[in-house]
């Protein structure tokens, strides 16, 4: 049985701010179907890795491919056109627009209203409580409303990969688990996730496969299974 083609490659990529290298060769693959985390502290070179990908921050050295085409040195509304998605850091949603208006903004590549209205359908059967409130200005909701919001926003574009940056960022427990309950939701519908976190025990719930950086270098890979199980892994991140 021969394994797939990575969706997602990574090669030996540097990418810096004010010519100081913040990723130092970093290399990994995001398996097609799969959730795959990246893990590590502030400053790790998360945030960094995640504008890579997008194009916001390209790498001066090494490659990024997706579905086997390199994408880096591309603009970021291109990557964003051949199915990479992103639900950001803090949710950021546009606070003066309503619930349906932030869905809407997802799918701004998408000329056709039928398809539009389609996906805001799918995005309400997903989360329920968005359709109940969907003339609320999103500024107005609290802070796991917002992230569904997000997330429902990022599915609008239908993509193939969708990152997603630290989803347990100031909110409560209990938001914290239904948003990883959602994240495996929306992986079994088919959707590739790549998820970049800090909360260790609940990614790696989750993931499939993960890696460990930390300060812009790449120190531990492998299942979740075998990094719940690293000791090295445990004692920095478990206690």
């Amino acid at each position: 049985m021969t394994t797939p083609a990575p969706l997602l490659e990574v090669d030996g990529i540097r990418a810096a701010y004010d010519r100081v290298d913040v990723l130092q060769g970093v290399s990994l693959t995001v398996a097609p179907g799969s959730i795959t985390c990246i893990l590590g502290a502030n400053g790790a070179g998360k945030s960094t890795l995640i504008r890579a990908i997008l194009g916001l921050t390209p790498p001066h050295t090494g490659a990024i491919r997706f579905d086997g085409q390199a994408i880096h040195g591309l603009p970021t509304h291109r990557v964003i056109a051949r199915g990479i998605a992103c639900i950001p850091e803090g949710r950021k949603v546009f606070p003066k627009m309503t619930v349906e208006e932030n869905l809407r903004v997802g799918a701004y590549q998408v000329d056709d209203a039928v398809e539009v209205a389609r996906r805001i359908e799918q995005a309400y059967t997903l989360f329920p409580r968005l359709q109940e409130r969907r003339t609320q200005l999103a500024g107005t909701m609290s802070g796991g409303e917002q992230a569904m919001v997000s997330i429902g926003r990022g599915l609008m574009a239908q993509p193939r990969l969708l990152i997603v940056d630290e989803p347990s960022l100031g909110l409560s427990p209990l938001y914290v688990k239904e948003n990883f309950r959602i994240i495996g939701d929306i992986n079994k519908l088919g959707i590739t996730v790549l998820l970049v976190e800090q909360n260790v025990r609940q990614t790696l719930a989750i993931a499939h496969h993960g890696y460990v950086l930390s300060q812009g270098r790449l120190v531990a890979a492998g299942t979740a299974q075998a990094l719940a199980a690293n000791e090295e892994v445990r004692a920095a991140y478990f206690g």
